[in-house]
């Protein structure tokens, strides 16, 4: 393997989310920023919340009759 081509691994690098939850893991990086963690992540809190695009979520309703007569 050779020598000094490899980045600085930060063991304790300190990860913050835009929730405000801070936790400490291993990268290439001392400090991460990240927008959602699972501290906050739909799939984990069990909160579904749709980020829609242009319409594609309601498009998709349409399309396939999702959310009519329930």
């Amino acid at each position: 393997m050779k020598e000094q081509i490899h980045p600085a691994y930060y063991p304790n690098a300190v990860v913050t989310c835009a929730c405000g939850n801070t936790f400490m893991t291993g990268s290439t990086k001392a400090r991460l920023h990240v927008e959602i963690c699972s501290n906050c992540h739909p799939f984990y809190t069990g909160q579904q919340r749709i980020v829609d695009t242009a319409g594609q979520v309601e498009r998709f309703h349409r399309r396939f009759g999702i959310g009519r007569d329930q």
